[in-house]
């Protein structure tokens, strides 16, 4: 399964991200346009080059556009990127979103000393540390417990108010959304 297995341990404290200032470039920037507003990602190419590539790609092709959020816990994180399953243009499917990925292939793990805090963007991917494609999470809060062990992509840079407000899904289902909010574009750039 494509989704992201964690267990929440104790409560999550709100803080910055603090993962080392990266030159911003539109080349590297990444707009979400949510039903609140825009997002912004800073990508980072540094500490994971193979990953945001692949991002780059699926969103330059519109893969991302109308992808919704599938599974979103409070006070942990936002998950969306499920091209195949979760693609509200062709008729979300919530009892596989999570599971799907893209045409492209899984890729290897690329870990880095970056911390998941508030605003981290990184990669879902199954038991397999090699197994990521398309979908990622935004940190609500720090998850400590994810560091070294699931690869950093980029951070929210601005629009994480946003973030904040996409619909949240049911504790009990692991997160699962009923009428998830989505992503109704995602561009490379500003």
């Amino acid at each position: 399964m494509k989704i992201l297995q964690l267990a929440l341990a104790g409560s999550l404290a709100l803080a910055t991200f603090t993962g080392g200032a990266q030159a911003q470039s539109s080349d590297n920037t990444l707009t979400i346009e949510l039903k609140d507003g825009p997002v912004v990602v800073e990508l980072r190419p540094d500490i994971a080059p193979k990953h945001v590539q692949q991002i780059k790609e699926l969103a330059a092709a519109g893969e991302y556009d109308n992808v919704a959020f599938h599974r979103v816990i409070k006070g942990f994180m936002a998950q969306t990127g499920d091209v195949q399953y979760g693609d509200m243009k062709q008729g979300f499917q919530p009892e596989l979103a999570g599971t799907g990925g893209s045409s492209k292939p899984d890729l290897p793990a690329e870990f880095s000393e970056v911390p998941f805090e508030r605003g981290t963007v990184g990669m879902a991917r199954s038991q397999d540390p090699n197994s990521a494609n398309s979908q990622f999470f935004i940190m609500f809060a720090p998850g400590d417990f994810l560091n070294g062990q699931y690869t950093v992509v980029g951070k929210v840079v601005e629009g994480m108010e946003n973030i904040d407000k996409i619909k949240l899904g049911d504790d009990a289902n692991n997160g699962a959304v009923t009428d998830p909010d989505r992503m109704i574009s995602v561009k490379v750039g500003k």
